[in-house]
């Protein structure tokens, strides 16, 4: 009892006061006119690059200091990477050193905002909180954009154009992620019903609905009048494969292996996502188109994304009347 006795709660609460003031958090954001994912890609894929883009403040000038570093998380769809610092001169002031870098594209125009949030603990209260190194960080963004951009520029220049190309839309929909992600996952044969304008049938070839590997069958209608949808338009085949489905994330990806696309396209993808509206009812239709045209001659396909809306809205008013 005489033990217990000693203890003085007081002094506990000061001890974890003190320790916890050790432990300290960082935050910038620096906006850059380079895209979301050619930053990321030069801490992620290419980080030896950095010294060539930022050379005043990579190995070149100020006090040699060096970090040994850990790659913790990878995270490309969010262009995220975290470092965890194990070796170096901050480990002579700090227990640990976490640096998180994410990059996120612009909302409403082009450009990114690069987020850097630094998260440690110190080894005393004499140790400085890393603002200096923060500031750091700013400019090296800022140098590694400058870099980017000048790379971009000089492939313009000197390359060809490219036969490559992405297409992406968004509609916004009343109905519910998971039933219109169902109706192409589970019963695209009813989506004639739904949009019978745009799309004649669909028939089951191999394998079972939305299962990876299966091939569909499309009868659709293209090129028509958007003011006349179901009475202009020239009838088309395609013949797709079930790429990828991931029902938490309402994502299906169909390949076309076959069919009026491949006479002016290499290669042709569309995948369709829907994710839920925050703070209100309905949901989002994305839809990315990747493609490969075989010339230069074949126009991108701007009138198929535009079909593609059409599809989504009359979808949604088919599962609309269907509740």
């Amino acid at each position: 009892m005489a033990d217990v006795a000693t203890k003085n709660p007081v002094e506990d609460e000061v001890k974890k006061t003190e320790a916890s003031s050790l432990v300290g958090k960082l935050e910038t954001d620096v906006e850059i006119k380079a895209s979301a994912d050619k930053f990321h890609h030069m801490f992620a894929g290419k980080p030896h690059h950095v010294s060539k883009a930022s050379p005043g403040n990579i190995q070149s000038y100020g006090e040699a200091k060096v970090a040994k570093e850990r790659i913790e998380a990878v995270e490309p769809d969010k262009n995220l990477i975290t470092f965890r610092v194990i070796e170096g001169d901050l480990m002579k002031e700090y227990k640990s050193f976490v640096i998180t870098i994410q990059v996120t594209p612009k909302h409403g125009g082009p450009g990114s905002i690069v987020h850097w949030h630094l998260e440690y603990e110190k080894i005393s209260q004499e140790v400085a909180h890393p603002e200096t190194l923060l500031q750091f960080c700013v400019e090296v963004s800022k140098e590694i954009d400058e870099h980017l951009l000048a790379e971009e520029e000089e492939v313009k220049t000197t390359e060809t154009p490219s036969l490559v190309g992405k297409l992406e839309t968004d509609v916004e929909i009343k109905a519910s992620a998971e039933k219109f992600h169902h109706m192409f996952a589970g019963k695209p044969h009813h989506v004639s019903k739904a949009s019978p304008g745009n799309i004649q049938g669909c028939d089951l070839h191999e394998g079972d609905w939305g299962k990876v590997g299966s091939i569909v069958f499309w009868n659709y209608v293209h090129g028509k009048s958007i003011l006349y949808k179901s009475s202009y338009g020239e009838a088309k085949v395609a013949k797709e494969r079930i790429e990828a489905v991931d029902p938490d994330k309402n994502l299906i990806t169909f390949r076309v292996i076959e069919g009026d696309l491949m006479k002016e396209y290499k290669s042709f993808l569309l995948t369709i996502q829907v994710t839920p509206k925050h703070g209100g009812p309905g949901s989002i239709v994305h839809w990315h188109l990747e493609y490969e045209k075989i010339s230069e001659e074949v126009a991108h396909p701007e009138t198929l994304l535009q079909f593609c809306v059409e599809v989504s809205k009359e979808i949604d008013e088919h599962l609309l009347a269907e509740e």
